[in-house]
Order: structure tokens, then C-alpha cells, then sequence
């Protein structure tokens, strides 16, 4: 979750960061509650139109820049099987030929008009178009990109050439050792659901795709009602309102997508799995994954996720002194990635052929002991708080990035989630963390994954019976 890791701020020197976070977490817990959503009301303005959509803006003056974006709830999370990937494909068709545009790449020379740069990008329960550019040319960039997202035409020579480019994207996927690893402990960790997560999709889906499924996408997704326009950089809001009227207003509501062909649940996981993927590597890597929380149904657990995850990765935490210092791993970390779909919660280190059997069963044994009274302290717990409040705060500097973040929790979680996403995780108590640990990681079924060249394999003599505890074989 690249967008769930803000950059952080960056101090000139070790006494300078000690003495800075010292300083945050002394003051941070007293100021928290609220303070992020009275601070993100300042500059950030909403409005729903009377067909559905979603408008925000934020104010950014630092630089005569804005970047329009567009954000649609969709993603690998409403494909069945037979359609994955291709939430991803349309992403690729978004900027192509429309009816106010028709021919092959003038969105191209119109966006070039305007001194813009534009992006999509497909994820799990979102797709994003952005175009950034002078603020000058705001309207222009509304207009450019309402035609493409109310108007698209499909045509079948641009429709062959992106595939060719998707499919270029799935060899380069596949051609990493992480690719199998991933994908076999996907399709696992949510059975019978995989094509809900499988962004790049599947070769013979995108070989054979055509425009008629691109056009029941448009009219099933591409609604008013399940996007959100953002406006981010040196704008005036009255200004963006207006013209998201003028523009937008006629626009139709569409049906509900989530009401007239609702997602079926992930069902549970509902036993520990293994499996060993052979690839030509150096190292091994050992990956193990639960079902974690979703954001809609668990918001509490999602703070509770984060904050475990980060005091679980510092350096002095009870985890990395007992696995890495010791030398049993080169580097383990620890993540849980905000969805509503049961976003993973994942354990991901490297060790070496020779200690990959002690490393599984000491981090077996620390993974029994993580709701363990004491296992995060007090101190660890301010810390990581405070860390995450300004690493969070910094990410909203930078215009454009700061619109993929609301882009993204508007989908995932509902914006009001991210307004008070700081406020929930000063909530936070070492009670919450214990039993957040309980409720989905300690003894719960997981999948455990071992990436390892065959060579190696055969040598060390691994079999997936040791990659699991044996009260869970």
C-alpha cells in the first residue's frame, strides 16, 4: 500500500531525529483528538452533486499547480471469474479515443495543449485518473477529462495496442521469483475469490477481451454515483463547484453497483495452509499471511492494525531484537493493508537456506507471544503514534499525492475514515493491540509461504510439514 506510507520527514542527523520525535511524543498524545479533522476542514471543501458525485477539493497554494482527478469505486474486487485484469485494462482504454475526441491519441495532443501530465492507476477496490497542470488550465482539465470519463468510444485498434501493452505489464509481473510466491499464496488466502484480488488478471482473459466488456463496465461503474472528482493544488473551491456543476451536473445517476449485483463476502480461511515456490533466488523468502480486518465492518482494528505493525518494525521492538539481532533473519517486517475486502496482514522476511527452518519455528514461536502483556510497551506504543501522526500530516504537502491518498480512502473507507484517522489511532491503548493480535493473528489460520531455489530445497531437505506448527498440521 503504497499510499497507506506517507513519506516521512527527514531530520539532519541522528540527535536532531532523537531529539524530534522526543519532543512529538511528549506533546502529541495531549493535542490529537480532533485535531486532524480540524486541521483537514481547514483546506478540504465537499460537495455532492445532485447526481451522486462526489466533489473535493483541497487547497494547496505552495506552487500554480493542480492536478484534477478522478476516482471511481472499482478495481480487481469487482471482478468475477472471466474478468480479471480487466479493471486494469480499462484504466489503460480511460485516456483513448471519446466522442468529443475521436480520433486515436488527440486526448494525447489536447493534454500536450495544456501543459498536463496524466496517470491512472488500478487497485484492489479502486481506480484513479489524475491529470496534473497550471492552475490556469483547470477547466480545461475538467473538461478533458469528463469526456473521457462520460464519452469513451472504445475503438478496437486502441483496444489491440493497450493489450499489448497490459499483457507486456503481466510478463514483467510474472517474471519476477516474488510473482508465483504471491499469486499461489493469493489464491489461498482467499479461496475461491482470487479474481476479486488478482489486479493484473489472468493471460487468456486479456488476450481475448473485447469492447463489449468494456462498455458493461463503463455502464455498471462508470456512474456518478461511484465517482468522486477531486481538485487538489492552487484553487479556488467556489471556482471548482461551479464548474463541477456546469461540467458534471447532467450527467446521469446510474444504479447502484454494490445494491443491484452486491460482492460476495470473502469467506473465512478456514484452516493454515503451506506451500513451497521454487524459483532461481539467493535468498529465501519467508512470507506468512492472515485475513485481516475490513475497514467498513472493523474501523477500530484497522487503527489498532497499524499501529501494531509499526512498533512491531522498530529496531528495539521484542520481534526484531529476537529474529533479526540474533541473526536467524536478514530483515522481517510487518503490514497490514487497509481494504474492505479483508485486507492481508503480512509477515515477510529473508534468511538463508541453512537457518530457514530455526527462523520459521523462532518466528512461530514470537508470532504465539505477540498478544503477550508487555511484548509492546507503553513508550514503544507513544512513539510509533506520534510517528505516525506527522509522517501522515507530511504526506498532505505534496498536492498531487495528497489527491491519490483522498482518491483512495474515499474508495476504500469513506472519507470521513481518513478525516479522523489520526484522532482514532490516538485512541489507541496496548489493550486494543493485544486484542487486535487475538482476534487475528495469534492462532488464527494463515498461509505460510516459502520462496527458495530447488537446489537449495533439495539440500536442506524442506517440506511444507515444516513450515507450519504442528497443532496446525
Amino acid at each position: 500500500m503504497p499510499v497507506r506510507r506517507p513519506r516521512r520527514p527527514v531530520f539532519s542527523s541522528p540527535l536532531a531525529r532523537a531529539l524530534a520525535w522526543a519532543l512529538l511524543a511528549s506533546t502529541w498524545v495531549a493535542t490529537a483528538a480532533n485535531a486532524q479533522r480540524a486541521n483537514l476542514e481547514k483546506f478540504i471543501h465537499q460537495k455532492v452533486l445532485a447526481n451522486g458525485m462526489e466533489v473535493i477539493v483541497s487547497e494547496n497554494h505552495g506552487v500554480p499547480l493542480a492536478t484534477v482527478e478522478i476516482d471511481v469505486r472499482n478495481g480487481s474486487f469487482t471482478q468475477s471469474p472471466g474478468y480479471e485484469g480487466l479493471a486494469h485494462m480499462y484504466e489503460h482504454m480511460f485516456f483513448k479515443a471519446n466522442a468529443q475526441l475521436p480520433r486515436p491519441d488527440e486526448f494525447i495532443e489536447r493534454a500536450s495543449e495544456l501543459g498536463a501530465v496524466f496517470n491512472g492507476t488500478t487497485q484492489e477496490e479502486r481506480v484513479n485518473y489524475y491529470i496534473t497542470l497550471p492552475k490556469d488550465s483547470v477547466e480545461g482539465a475538467l473538461r478533458l477529462i469528463a469526456a473521457a470519463l462520460r464519452e469513451p468510444k472504445f475503438l478496437r485498434e486502441e483496444l489491440e495496442r493497450e493489450r499489448q501493452v497490459v499483457l507486456g505489464e503481466y510478463d514483467r509481473n510474472e517474471a519476477s521469483p516474488f510473482f508465483a510466491l504471491t499469486a499461489t499464496m493469493g489464491k489461498r488466502l482467499y479461496p475461491g475469490q482470487w479474481s476479486r484480488k488478482n489486479i493484473i488478471g489472468e493471460r487468456t482473459v486479456l488476450q481475448s477481451v473485447g469492447p463489449d466488456k468494456m462498455r458493461e463496465i463503463q455502464r455498471k461503474y462508470y456512474v456518478p454515483n461511484n465517482s468522486a472528482l477531486i481538485v487538489a493544488g492552487d484553487v479556488d473551491p467556489v471556482r471548482v463547484f461551479q464548474l463541477a456543476e456546469e461540467i458534471f451536473s447532467d450527467w446521469q445517476r446510474g444504479d447502484d453497483p454494490f445494491i443491484k449485483d452486491p460482492i460476495p463476502p470473502i469467506p473465512d480461511l478456514a484452516r493454515s495452509e503451506a506451500v513451497i515456490v521454487e524459483q532461481p533466488v539467493n535468498a529465501v523468502t519467508v512470507m506468512m499471511e492472515w485475513q485481516g480486518p475490513s475497514v467498513r465492518k472493523d474501523p477500530a482494528a484497522t487503527y489498532a492494525a497499524d499501529v501494531f505493525s509499526d512498533a512491531l518494525n522498530q529496531p528495539v521492538s521484542t520481534l526484531q531484537q529476537r529474529l533479526v539481532d540474533t541473526g536467524l533473519f536478514q530483515s522481517v517486517g510487518v503490514n497490514y493493508y487497509t481494504l474492505d475486502q479483508k485486507g492481508p496482514i503480512s509477515i515477510l522476511g529473508q534468511t538463508t537456506p541453512e537457518r530457514v527452518k530455526a527462523a520459521i519455528a523462532a518466528l512461530d514461536r514470537e508470532i504465539a507471544r505477540l498478544a503477550d502483556p508487555g511484548y509492546i510497551t507503553q513508550e514503544q506504543l507513544v512513539n510509533v503514534k506520534a510517528e505516525r501522526a506527522v509522517s501522515t500530516a507530511y504526506g498532505e504537502d505534496r498536492a498531487s499525492g495528497f489527491a491519490h491518498t483522498l482518491g483512495f480512502w474515499w474508495s476504500v473507507s469513506g472519507l470521513d475514515y481518513y478525516m479522523g484517522y489520526i484522532d482514532g489511532m490516538a485512541q489507541q491503548t496496548l489493550r486494543d493491540l493485544q486484542g487486535y493480535a487475538r482476534k487475528y493473528i495469534v492462532g488464527r489460520p494463515r498461509i505460510v509461504g516459502v520462496l527458495i531455489d530447488p537446489e537449495s530445497r533439495k539440500r536442506i531437505d524442506l517440506k511444507e510439514s515444516d513450515l507450519l506448527p504442528k497443532v496446525m498440521q
